[in-house]
């Protein structure tokens, strides 16, 4: 299970530069003003065979009257609660602001490691001057250049030997673990709660109200599998806070927990951004998925309701739309079995293995049927394909011209392995590879 590095500072000392150095991708918006990161951004760094996800937080400003500021602030409030670690980015340029020491007074009471880190140091003058951020009380004081990457490697270098290499857990690893995850309130724990018929879980109509993540192992019915909720009470204090920032946080951690994610869904309230940010998480960790609408006792039907709200669904998650898709009430425990089932069922595809020869047998012909489009006068050959000896499902094609293949190809050749192969609900990876 990764862990999470929160980048926090005042604003405009470089945190989204430092964000997009570390991910390897630009992400953020980068812009000479205050303020400009108010929603939060995600990455994956990779450092020392260790991954870890990054968050990007706005800068912090303590005493600031403008509302925008104040929803920073707690979302940065959020960020250092549930990282495990926390980079405190600084200005050498500048030098030690009264926002700095401020902000390094509430990093000193966190235990867990904070990292001080003086940006802009580009040359000989300012790396001299970088030693005056000693003055917070952090202890070493890392000085890189987020602009070109110089003593970031370093910093990393630190920064991962506290992380976990992998997620170890006391349960047999042959087990499912099942994800239950959504949006605040749309009744993940009242779902375990109605599976195990007992109140294990903190139910409360606030939203918000769990907050660590808790194995359940459901052993009934003849189901033997670990669920995994984000459980746990959180203080009344905090119920007023940025609660979709929260939401993420905990999903993330969840799915990457997990085998398969129950995306849960407020049938009221339909398929909305912040369900199809957690359906992507799931996506992007190759974990299988299982979409529950639930509260569909409080919809007003017709004959066509199911059909034209799953339409509707398909229509936000497409390309990837080969997703079970169930509809419940937790309240009246309408068809819960039926999403044990189903995430079982899930798991076992999840778990396909194809032989080799078989997987050449069906995918050469249908190659053979409907061949790639040539490039620039090049014709493009697929040798043979072999499935990857890897956790989820997937495919290397190995042929002659691997980087001119185009995306439209390869989901012509997803659907064929999904229309022969029961992968429903599965992610599936492509790739081509050169066979000389």
């Amino acid at each position: 299970m990764n862990n999470i590095l929160a980048i926090v500072g005042r604003p405009n000392v470089g945190k989204s530069t430092l964000f997009n150095r570390l991910v390897e991708q630009r992400q953020a918006i980068v812009e000479e003003s205050s303020g400009v990161t108010r929603d939060r951004h995600y990455g994956t760094s990779f450092w020392n065979g260790k991954e870890f996800t990054v968050i990007d937080t706005g800068g912090y400003v303590i005493g600031s009257d403008d509302i925008f500021e104040g929803e920073i602030r707690k979302q940065v409030d959020l960020a250092m609660d549930e990282a495990d670690s926390i980079l405190f980015v600084v200005d050498t340029e500048e030098g030690v602001h009264p926002l700095d020491e401020e902000v390094a007074d509430l990093l000193r009471r966190q235990k867990k490691p904070v990292y001080l880190v003086a940006n802009k140091v580009d040359n000989h003058n300012r790396a001299y001057a970088a030693n005056n951020f000693y003055s917070l009380g952090l202890g070493e004081v890392y000085g890189v250049s987020a602009i070109n990457g110089s003593g970031t490697g370093d910093l990393l270098d630190e920064v991962v030997k506290n992380f976990d290499t992998e997620f170890v857990s006391i349960y047999p690893d042959d087990i499912p673990r099942i994800a239950v995850v959504g949006r605040p309130n749309v009744g993940k724990s009242s779902l375990i709660n109605a599976l195990i018929s007992q109140e294990r879980n903190i139910v409360t109509n606030i939203a918000g109200t769990t907050r660590d993540s808790l194995f359940t192992r459901y052993n009934s019915f003849g189901f033997d599998l670990l669920l995994v909720d984000t459980a746990g009470i959180r203080k009344k204090t905090k119920v007023t806070e940025n609660i979709e920032f929260y939401s993420t946080l905990r999903s993330i951690r969840s799915i990457e927990s997990s085998d398969v994610a129950i995306l849960m869904i407020d049938a009221e309230n339909g398929f909305e951004s912040q369900d199809m940010a957690i359906f992507q998480l799931a996506q992007r960790n190759h974990k299988g998925i299982v979409i529950v609408v639930n509260k569909w006792d409080l919809v007003e039907k017709n004959t066509h309701s199911t059909k034209e709200f799953k339409e509707r669904i398909m229509e936000k998650i497409a390309p990837f739309v080969d997703v079970p898709i169930i509809f419940t009430s937790v309240h009246n425990k309408q068809r819960l079995l039926k999403t044990l089932e189903t995430a079982i069922d899930v798991h076992k595809r999840r778990s396909t293995k194809i032989t080799t020869s078989k997987l050449n047998e069906l995918m050469l012909s249908e190659i053979e049927s409907f061949p790639p489009p040539s490039y620039k006068g090049k014709f493009l050959k697929i040798k043979y394909v072999t499935q990857l000896p890897i956790a989820y499902p997937s495919f290397a094609f190995f042929c002659n011209l691997p980087q001119y293949f185009k995306p439209p190809y390869k989901r012509f050749l997803e659907n064929k392995l999904r229309k022969n192969y029961n992968f429903n609900g599965v992610p599936i990876e492509i790739y081509f590879r050169a066979k000389n």
